[in-house]
């Protein structure tokens, strides 16, 4: 769970997630589950233990679109911050 501290801006949230898992969701369909060893203001972060399923749609030939997810385990990854569309930290199951 997170610490008890103010929330009061958005990238507070960020701040109480540091060391802790987190769910960032970026565009391009690419979605990352990993923890937030570091972000700054741009929301660039550095993640690690982290989980990639990346959404990628083709369209062949004759217009018919194609769905294809990959999953991918990282030891360490950069995430670019003007990709990032939603940071979430990660709900503890019960």
């Amino acid at each position: 769970s997170l610490p008890p501290q103010t929330i009061d801006e958005p990238l507070d949230l960020v701040r109480a997630s540091l060391g802790e898992r987190v769910f960032v969701k970026c565009r391009g369909g690419r979605e990352l589950t990993g923890r937030l060893l570091i972000y700054d203001e741009h929301l660039n972060m550095l993640l690690s233990e982290a989980e990639e399923l990346a959404t990628i749609k083709e369209e062949a030939a004759g217009g018919k679109v194609t769905t294809k997810e990959t999953k991918r385990s990282l030891p360490m990854t950069w995430v670019r911050g003007d990709s990032v569309i939603l940071v979430s930290p990660r709900l503890q199951s019960a």
